[in-house]
């Protein structure tokens, strides 16, 4: 995934330190010695049909969704797996002699004691709520209502507005004051705007009356009402996330007394109470919508303002309150907007909030216990391998100009990657976690965070920074770093496992080392150059025949229909389709040099490249919830799971040619019709 979306919003031997083939059973499936789970694929269906039942439709039909989950998937075994040995961490500590693992093991183990403490959280009860809804009553101007939501960062305040330092798209060397457009309480605004969500938007403002009641709110019904309205006409005036995904429509540099006359809002009083206040420049994302915003605020009666910010606090709060918050906001939250049936079980949640809270102090010492050099050693040789399928390919390309291709082959040589750990960790010394104040620590914990970004705002960008921990199973391309990421607890079967055929490899990590690379090169990481720097460096030619091919694949897209009169949104998933479809080629493409020449073996009566797609499809099995999937189509820049899988391999000719798709099947392309972009 690219590193903005992650921002706004996986083995062999044991020595190895990852699962093993043997392990991979664990995924609920029949694996053969080579990788593939053969008992999870339904062969008659056939492969140029639906090549996604092809591979998984056995696991599809068998598998129940567990209760406290919205899907069911690869990754998710591999997530249970990750909290379960986080959970160890937490519960048991560390004993390593260097002192600073201790102390912040220590830290961490406060943290989860803190969540598990339920008697002590019962018996608070609303009281954590208590200071911060007296100063949301007592702010009875536009000026302190201002206040309030820049201290979003630091308190259980929420804004209209979200406020964020990070590097700076134009001159990557440096950190930049970001904003953007905020104040929805709902998954997207098509959940406010569109007839698909009407019963949602019911539901949520009953969810809404309800939250107002347990804190003893004036008028819930009648604010619960104003509530709505006040977001739906914020959801109005928003951009679509397809909009603010453009990287050149959402840099706009502005002064703060320029952004003032554009956006009549206290913006002094915002910025101070972020601890922005010394900020001269600001980079406007929605430049349209944020001035629209700010006027739809200055009419909202101050009355409906201050109940909006009272409710999202005791939003915000709920998972860290008594059951009758918690279980309110599971049922809105979990249950109704993505159909999970049962909360997860108490360690999880604490897991989860400890991780979020101390995410490098654990993956220290997650690393140490369950990943090592060799496995490290391992990936990167993989890493360069693709890099050299995407560089051979960049070079073959017909449609791009020699000075171009250039640049574009410039911006590979550069791209740095990181895998497993960070070369360095984060210091939480400065971090307070106490065993009495659950509510205090999470507000503590990200009042540290948003400090160390805000001191940071002069200083140097940080290359050596990770957005994700180590235990996080995902992987993200930054394209002002010019860097791909790959944390430890992605780089296990079946998508990595040392002891499994090659192919396997190749169709599994190769694919998402490849998929990450693309990114670089996808319709809007390629408006970034060599250095990171946003910046116009094709020619006027390429970049209209890159965006022709490009609207081609996504017409492919918008035509995927899950439910009737639902579709894909080709635009919003372009980027990831690109990426998809790249990381497949160039996986492909490097798992066929990785043959030096020679045949591949034949393994089950499975061919090299039958085994790579067969791989490639077992990658995405999943299995999400209507709810969820209806959610992930409108606020999600990735394509559902089946159609990542369907819509890459119609458009890759040794697809065909592996499991011999003719003309009558229903993903068969005519050669000329097949998308050809990298």
């Amino acid at each position: 995934m690219r590193r903005r979306d992650f921002l706004k919003l996986l083995g062999g031997a044991a020595a190895a330190g990852l699962l093993s083939s043997t392990s991979a059973r664990a995924l609920s499936g029949d694996f053969a010695p080579w990788g593939f789970d053969l008992s999870g694929a339904h062969f008659a269906t056939p492969a140029g049909d639906d090549f996604f039942r092809h591979c998984n439709g056995a696991w599809l039909d068998r598998t129940e969704i567990a209760p406290d989950r919205q899907v069911s998937s690869v990754d998710t075994v591999l997530i249970d797996n990750a909290e379960a040995q986080i959970r160890a961490i937490l519960e048991r500590g560390d004993d390593s002699v260097e002192p600073t693992v201790r102390a912040d093991a220590a830290k961490a183990h406060t943290m989860y004691a803190s969540y598990m403490d339920e008697a002590r959280i019962e018996a608070l009860d609303a009281k954590p709520l208590a200071a911060t809804l007296q100063m949301v009553r007592a702010a009875n101007t536009r000026a302190a209502q201002a206040a309030l939501m820049g201290s979003a960062s630091e308190t259980l305040c929420t804004s209209i507005f979200s406020i964020g330092v990070d590097i700076d798209a134009k001159a990557p060397g440096k950190y930049a004051v970001l904003l953007s457009q905020a104040g929805l309480g709902l998954p997207d605004r098509d959940y406010y705007l569109t007839a698909q969500f009407a019963d949602k938007k019911a539901a949520y403002l009953v969810y809404i009356e309800r939250m107002l009641r347990l804190i003893g709110w004036q008028a819930p019904q009648a604010s619960a009402a104003a509530i709505l309205r006040f977001e739906s006409a914020i959801a109005e005036v928003s951009w679509s996330l397809t909009e603010s995904r453009d990287s050149d429509k959402t840099y706009n540099p502005l002064g703060v007394a320029e952004l003032a006359r554009r956006a009549a809002f206290a913006w002094n009083d915002f910025l101070r109470a972020a601890n922005l206040q010394s900020a001269s420049r600001i980079v406007v994302g929605e430049v349209t919508a944020i001035p629209k915003i700010a006027a739809l605020y200055a009419k909202t009666p101050i009355e409906t303002v201050k109940a909006w910010q009272a409710f999202r606090v005791a939003d915000a709060a709920a998972p860290y309150l008594s059951k009758r918050f918690d279980n309110a906001h599971f049922e809105f939250r979990k249950k109704t907007l993505s159909g999970e049936t049962e909360l997860a079980a108490r360690w999880k949640r604490a897991v989860r909030i400890s991780d979020g809270a101390l995410g490098e102090a654990i993956g220290r010492i997650y690393v140490a216990r369950h990943f090592s050099p060799a496995a490290k050693g391992q990936v990167a040789d993989l890493v360069a391998e693709i890099r050299l399928a995407l560089k051979g390919r960049i070079e073959r390309v017909a449609w791009m100009s020699p000075e171009t291709k250039a640049k574009a082959l410039d911006k590979l040589a550069r791209l740095n990657t990181k895998i497993a750990y960070p070369n360095k960790w984060r210091d939480y010394s400065g971090l307070d976690i106490r065993p009495d104040d659950l509510v205090g620590n999470a507000l503590r914990s990200m009042a540290f965070e948003w400090r160390r970004r805000v001191n940071r705002l002069n200083a140097p960008v940080d290359r050596d920074e990770w957005d994700m921990t180590p235990q996080t199973v995902n992987a993200y391309y930054s394209p002002t770093l010019n860097e791909i990421v790959l944390p430890a607890a992605q780089l296990q079967a079946p998508y990595f496992d040392p002891d499994a055929d090659p192919a396997v490899n190749y169709g599994g990590i190769g694919a998402l080392i490849g998929h990450e690379l693309t990114h670089g090169f996808d319709d809007d990481g390629r408006k970034y150059d060599a250095l990171g720097v946003l910046s116009d460096w094709w020619t006027e030619e390429d970049v209209k025949e890159f965006n022709a091919r490009a609207a081609v694949l996504g017409r492919q897209y918008d035509a995927f229909e899950p439910f009737p009169g639902v579709h894909v949104n080709g635009e919003l998933t372009m980027g990831e389709n690109i990426a998809d479809l790249g990381g497949g080629l160039i996986a492909l493409d490097a798992y066929r040099h990785s043959l030096a020449g020679k045949a591949a073996p034949v393994l089950d009566g499975f061919t090299g490249d039958q085994r790579f797609f067969l791989a490639y499809g077992q990658g995405y099995r999943a299995k999400r919830r209507e709810d969820a999937l209806r959610q992930q189509l409108v606020s999600d820049p990735h394509s559902p799971e089946e159609y990542r899988v369907n819509g890459v391999v119609r458009n890759i000719d040794a697809w065909y040619e592996a499991f011999n798709v003719k003309a009558g099947e229903k993903l068969y392309l005519p050669n000329d019709a097949r998308v050809r972009i990298w």
